[in-house]
C-alpha cells in the first residue's frame, strides 16, 4: 500500500520481533533482516529481461546501470532504461517501479510498458524507466529495504515529521540516493511527467502494517483495503483532467476502487473517481516527489482482488502510463 496500512480483519497476535510499545533498535532490525528469505530472482525476472530488451533493440533502448545496493553490489545492480535519441527540446518523462520491491506489477508493468508501448512515444518524449528501484525488496517480497526502512519514505530525509502520522519521511537509503544522483546527472531542468507504479496488497495489513507498528513501537490500527485501482495525487498540484484520462484508460483493463461508506480510500477523501490526494509528495519523502514534474502521480493496483489477474494488474499499470501520455500529447499539442 502507498499511504496508510489497511485491513479486512483484526490482527490478534503481536509481531514476533521486538517488544510491544518499544521502537526497534539495531538488534531488532538485524533480527528482522535475518528472518527474511529470498523468494524469487531479481536477475532472472528483471535484469535478464532488461538486457534482452537492449540486445534485441539496441537502436531503441539503452540500459544504464546507475548504481548498486551496498549490501551486495554484484547481486543488486540498479538499472534504468533510456529510450535512445534524446532531444533536449522534447519533454522529459520518468516512470518508476518497484520502489516497494514486493509490489510485483509495479516492476513487471514497467517492463511491459518498455517492451510494448514506450517506443511508440519516442518521437514526442524523452523517456526513462527505472523498473525496480528496490531489488532486495523484490527478491524477498518485502516493502522495506534490508535495513527495515521504507524506500518510499526515503527520498527526503529532511522532510517534516509529524508525531502520530503514519506517513512520515524516513532515513535516506541506497535505493533513494542512487536514483536521486542518477536523475541529477541527466541535467534535466524541468520534467513534464513522472508516474510511480505501486500496488495495494493484503499483506500490507497481515504483514507490513503490524511490522511497521512494531518497528516504531506504536499500536497497529487496522483499516479497510480497497478492491480496485486508484491514483494518489498531490493536494498542491491536482491535475484532474489528467487523472480522469488515466482512470478511463485503466477502466478498459480492470475495475476502479470504490470509495468506502465515508467517501474515503485508505482513510483519505476521494477527490474524484479513483483518486485520493495527499500532502506534497516531496515533503513526505515519496518517490513521486523526486522530480519537479508538472504532472506526477502514484498508481495503486490491487493484485489480490478476485476480479483481477496478475496480467491484468501489469496491463493496468501500462494503461495508466499510456493514458497519461496520450492526454499530454493531445493537450500540449505535440
Amino acid at each position: 500500500i502507498f499511504f496508510r496500512f489497511c485491513s479486512y480483519k483484526m490482527v490478534q497476535q503481536p509481531f514476533p520481533i521486538g517488544t510491544p510499545g518499544t521502537a526497534w533498535g539495531d538488534k531488532e532490525r538485524e533480527e528482522w533482516r535475518n528472518s527474511r528469505q529470498v523468494q524469487r530472482s531479481y536477475k532472472e525476472e528483471v535484469v535478464d529481461k532488461l538486457q534482452k530488451l537492449e540486445k534485441e533493440s539496441p537502436g531503441v533502448f539503452e540500459l544504464v546501470q546507475y548504481g548498486a545496493l551496498g549490501q551486495d553490489p554484484s547481486r543488486y545492480p540498479l538499472f534504468a532504461v533510456k529510450l535512445r535519441g534524446w532531444d533536449a527540446g522534447r519533454p522529459h518523462v520518468l516512470v518508476t517501479g518497484g520502489v516497494h520491491g514486493y509490489e510485483t506489477s509495479g516492476v513487471q508493468g514497467a517492463i511491459l510498458f518498455l517492451r510494448t508501448m514506450a517506443p511508440k512515444f519516442a518521437e514526442q518524449f524523452n523517456i526513462i524507466v527505472a523498473p525496480c528501484v528496490s531489488p532486495w525488496g523484490y527478491e524477498t517480497i518485502q516493502r522495506w529495504n534490508a535495513n527495515a526502512v521504507d524506500p518510499n519514505r526515503s527520498f527526503n530525509p529532511e522532510g517534516e515529521v509529524v508525531p502520530g502520522r503514519s506517513f512520515n519521511p524516513e532515513a535516506a537509503t541506497d535505493e533513494s540516493r542512487n536514483l536521486i544522483a542518477y536523475l541529477k546527472s541527466l541535467g534535466v531542468e524541468q520534467w513534464l511527467c513522472h508516474v510511480d507504479l505501486h500496488e495495494t496488497t493484503d499483506t500490507d495489513e497481515t504483514e507490513f502494517g503490524p511490522a511497521k507498528a512494531a518497528r516504531d513501537g506504536v499500536e497497529h490500527k487496522p483499516e479497510t483495503i480497497p478492491d480496485g485501482f486508484y491514483l494518489v495525487a498531490d493536494t498542491t498540484n491536482l491535475q484532474s483532467e489528467w487523472h480522469r484520462a488515466m482512470i478511463a484508460a485503466v477502466k478498459e483493463v480492470t475495475h476502479i476502487a470504490p470509495a468506502d461508506a465515508e467517501g474515503n480510500i485508505i482513510g483519505e477523501k476521494v477527490v474524484q473517481e479513483g483518486v485520493i490526494a495527499i500532502p506534497k509528495p516531496s515533503s513526505l519523502g515519496l518517490c513521486a516527489g523526486v522530480t519537479n514534474a508538472e504532472y506526477a502521480v502514484t498508481t495503486e493496483v490491487y493484485p489480490d482482488s478476485p476480479n483481477a489477474t496478475d496480467e491484468q494488474c501489469n496491463q493496468a499499470q501500462v494503461a495508466c502510463v499510456v493514458g497519461g501520455l496520450e492526454y499530454l500529447i493531445k493537450t500540449k499539442g505535440m
